[in-house]
């Protein structure tokens, strides 16, 4: 079975290797600084594109850059809460507790970004959708393009 976790861990990982993250450089560490640093990184690259973005859109109007703001929000908070519920303090000897931490994360990262954007729909007027999607979609992949150019 073939896993991806937004971008934050690199790449796919079968369940084994999941298990193997665990004893990670033999120090049996598993979710160590570096990976959080680098995730908080991302967090960081995905602010700044949408602040970014927010100031291109202001070219179209001031409905279409708070919908992008909105949108990158949307994408940025959702990730910083999949990283703040990955990366905390977890016992190496239990690998199954890693990989139901990225599932439950996952989970409230499509749960939390269904909430927003219907609360957005349901309480912001007037809101462009083309503008807060593009952004959400612009800032989602950010990390995919971020990450290639740390190596």
């Amino acid at each position: 079975m073939r896993l991806s976790f937004d971008l934050i861990t690199r790449g796919d990982y079968t369940t084994a290797s999941l298990v193997s993250l665990a004893w990670y450089r033999g120090t049996g560490a598993g979710m160590d600084l570096a990976n959080a640093n680098q995730a908080y990184r991302l967090i960081s690259a995905q602010l700044v594109t949408t602040l970014i973005a927010a100031m291109l859109l202001i070219l179209f109007g001031w409905v279409h850059a708070w919908s992008g703001l909105i949108g990158g929000v949307i994408a940025t908070l959702t990730t910083a809460v999949f990283a703040a519920r990955v990366f905390v303090r977890y016992r190496a000897q239990e690998p199954a507790r890693l990989l139901g931490r990225f599932y439950g994360a996952e989970f409230m990262k499509l749960a939390l970004t269904a909430l927003l954007f219907a609360g957005v729909f349901i309480w912001l007027e007037p809101v462009s959708p083309g503008a807060l999607f593009g952004v959400f979609l612009i800032v989602q992949i950010t990390p995919m393009l971020v990450v290639h150019t740390w190596d």
